[in-house]
């Protein structure tokens, strides 16, 4: 029980940090495509919740996998769209940068 409390341990340190990391790209990005990227970095971070919580507490059916493999599937959903609608910005725009954003005023 010891060594398998210490795995647990460093999986949930490591998606702490993940989450943590991606958290304050988030925050301070001032690039669109910095913050998708951060933005899956947040999702990847849950990703290694889910499995590692799956593995530890119920190791006979795969819930957390199966669950982690639907957000996988709406991160690329969402990485899809969202690099089409920065590509499109930029067309328009000529810049990524979240500050000088302004397509949605009047």
């Amino acid at each position: 029980m010891g060594s398998s409390f210490i795995m647990l341990e460093h999986a949930l340190n490591l998606g702490a940090y993940l989450f943590c990391i991606g958290i304050f790209g988030l925050i301070t990005s001032r690039n669109m495509v910095r913050a998708l990227m951060c933005l899956e970095l947040l999702f990847n971070a849950v990703n290694i919740n889910l499995v590692t919580f799956s593995n530890y507490f119920d190791t006979e059916q795969l819930k957390g996998e199966i669950f982690s493999i639907f957000v996988i599937a709406i991160a690329a959903a969402e990485a899809a769209i969202g690099l089409a609608i920065v590509l499109a910005i930029h067309r328009n725009r000529g810049s990524t940068r979240i500050d000088q954003l302004d397509l949605l005023k009047w």
